[in-house]
């Protein structure tokens, strides 16, 4: 008997289905794919439960005929292509001859269609891979097609298939591109015989994405359309300084297809490298038409990886014509802010005699110190430290403050002094460095403050040498610690919002925000849902300024989403969460008086790891005698 035998057709399909089919989505793909081939201008799209009971896209096209509707669910049967040389420039979504028997073969698979000639349509029932019956039904001119308990013929599928609102994520992703690359076709999708977006047709792509998206998202676009040597590149991109912490809204079509491009998605990151801050990703609807002979879609089943002939020419073709549209549109914005003079010195403004008299006022000795940089405490009159910081002291000749009312000086605390945040962190014992060691209470030396440098630093002279301060790590560092014990400890304080903040996340990310609403609220925000992916930020944490409360809270979802960081792993997490929140909780003076900087360095040194910030820079530097010594060739 012969060891190798040729399989039967339904597992083959089976086989292939595991390629072409591997989640609800991909189901939805092949058929909305088949239904704009079919010259549809209108699709309608139903499920429920995350696309794994039920199935249904419906479309206006011209259908197919009794036998082409029996011969379409045998293997390799399309009319797309004739040869091999159409795949080099295939137009049409499917050509594989693929789709239809594999999804046919892992479920039962109803085919209602009927063209315009017909007098009735046909209606043709398959269960798993074997056809039930076809008989005649009446439905008017299109196609049908429902799908019910997916791969309940492969019960290990099911296995790896995620949860409902999971799944359903991926559906609504996928028709949204869909959606977008076909704005002249009117799409609708339902779950569970709930309506989440109908879309009609438009004439430009900019109303469909208010449409999908937001309305708010659309008006942050600026156009980009760039036509030269037989390559275009048309749609939307975000104005400079929009952005986004995922890719989630930086899409490329090519020809009309959604792709995973990675010559497309660098060359779009690259174009924004100036105009966004550094880890973050542009808003990009991009549409890229090439002659098809260029480009090869025949890289995988699913069709969504694809390979440029000349990728070196299409990405420097695109990092132009990004960088060109944004020109213009910088050009544009600075024009519409300017308002030259005709004459400018017939203004008012130009006219001397216009001009206010100089009003003397008496200058007073000192000023007095707000607390910019420092902890919640009042700052001591003097520039002595408590008994376990270092003795400082000034350079400058003692001068008497002149008197002030104790409710001004009440006020100017108020507004300088930052939010508090209940922080006590043991020192590390195990720092053992000559400038640590002066900070302990057995050995209380003497430091003089010198003044400021460039870039953040502070200059103090020490019984060791000189000591370089960056402050602004410092501050970062201690800001790290406070936010890091806090969360640690689940007592984070919040602040409720006057006017609760809307905020609305793609479908992908929508899920993760609902499994996650207990830990926003352990940590200070309160969320709202008001629709789906729909939310409104209530309240945010004590720390954090309510402008930023939305760019934190993407971001902060990022982390979940890209680092695959979870809030059950609470030590990991939180640490990863207190080095983002630095950035966003502090507020930083550039020029901090000296007496905030003493007591910025009292701080600094109770911290657990003084010596360098979050991102693992030092906060300080220490020239000691001998190293300046060396620097002079003192005793050469």
């Amino acid at each position: 008997m012969a060891k190798i035998q040729i399989l039967p057709d339904h597992v083959a399909n089976q086989i292939a289905a595991g390629e072409v089919i591997e989640r609800p989505a991909a189901v939805v793909k092949e058929l909305v794919e088949n239904s704009i081939d079919a010259g549809a201008s209108r699709i309608n799209v139903e499920f429920r439960n995350g696309g794994k009971s039920y199935l249904l896209i419906e479309d206006d096209g011209h259908g197919m005929t009794r036998d082409d509707a029996l011969l379409s669910l045998e293997r390799h049967a399309t009319s797309k292509i004739k040869d091999i040389n159409d795949v080099m420039a295939i137009m049409s979504f499917g050509f594989r001859g693929e789709a239809l028997p594999s999804i046919a073969s892992v479920s039962r698979f109803t085919l209602r269609t009927k063209t315009k000639n017909d007098a009735c349509g046909s209606e043709t029932f398959v269960n798993a891979g074997k056809i039930v019956h076809q008989r005649e039904y009446g439905m008017p001119t299109g196609t049908r097609i429902e799908v019910s308990h997916l791969f309940n013929s492969v019960p290990a599928r099911r296995k790896f298939m995620k949860t409902d609102n999971t799944e359903a994520a991926h559906i609504i992703h996928l028709v949204r591109l869909y959606a977008l690359a076909h704005p002249k076709i009117a799409f609708t999708l339902k779950e569970n015989d709930r309506v989440l977006f109908k879309s009609p047709r438009h004439s430009n792509m900019k109303d469909r994405i208010a449409d999908i998206w937001n309305k708010k998202l659309s008006q942050e676009l600026i156009p980009v359309d760039v036509d030269e040597s037989g390559l275009r590149l048309h749609g939307y991109v975000g104005k400079p300084g929009i952005c986004r912490a995922t890719r989630g809204e930086l899409i490329t079509l090519v020809n009309n297809r959604p792709v995973d491009s990675r010559t497309l998605s660098y060359a779009i990151i690259e174009s924004f490298h100036t105009y966004i801050p550094k880890g973050k990703y542009p808003v990009a609807f991009l549409f890229l038409e090439i002659n098809p002979k260029s480009v090869d879609v025949n890289v995988h089943p699913a069709k969504r990886e694809i390979r440029f002939r000349e990728e070196a020419l299409v990405r420097q073709f695109a990092i132009q014509s990004l960088l060109k549209s944004l020109k213009e549109h910088t050009t544009n914005s600075l024009q519409a802010v300017r308002f030259p003079l005709e004459n400018p010195e017939s203004s008012p403004v130009f006219q001397k005699n216009s001009l206010p008299e100089p009003i003397t006022r008496p200058t007073p000795a000192i000023r007095p110190v707000k607390q910019t940089l420092a902890s919640s405490e009042p700052i001591s009159k003097n520039t002595t430290i408590t008994p376990e910081a270092p003795v400082i002291h000034s350079s400058r000749a003692t001068v008497t403050p002149s008197p002030q009312k104790p409710l001004e000086r009440q006020k100017d605390t108020e507004r300088a002094t930052p939010v508090s945040i209940a922080y006590s962190p043991k020192p590390d014992n195990s720092l053992d460095t000559a400038f640590i060691q002066e900070l302990t209470p057995s050995k209380k030396r003497d430091w003089r403050y010198m003044g400021t440098l460039k870039d953040n630093r502070a200059l103090f002279e020490t019984p060791s040498g000189l000591l370089i301060l960056n402050y602004k790590s410092a501050h970062e560092r201690i800001w790290f610690e406070r936010l890091q014990s806090t969360l640690s400890s689940q007592k984070t304080a919040s602040q409720q919002l006057l006017i609760p903040q809307p905020i609305h996340f793609d479908a992908l990310t929508g899920p993760i925000i609902e499994e996650s609403l207990a830990f926003f609220n352990e940590i200070g925000f309160k969320l709202e849902l008001f629709g789906r992916n729909f939310y409104r930020i209530e309240a945010i944490p004590d720390w954090l300024e309510p402008n930023a409360a939305e760019v934190f809270l993407r971001d902060l979802v990022a982390l979940i989403k890209e680092k695959g960081l979870v809030p059950s792993k609470k030590g990991a997490f939180y640490e990863e969460l207190s080095r983002m929140a630095t950035a966003k909780a502090i507020r930083f003076d550039n020029k901090p008086s000296e007496q905030a900087l003493i007591s910025l360095i009292d701080e600094l040194m109770r911290c657990e790891n003084p010596l360098a910030c979050p991102k693992g820079k030092p906060t300080f530097i220490e020239l000691s005698h001998g190293d300046l010594d060396k620097r002079f060739q003192k005793g050469m």
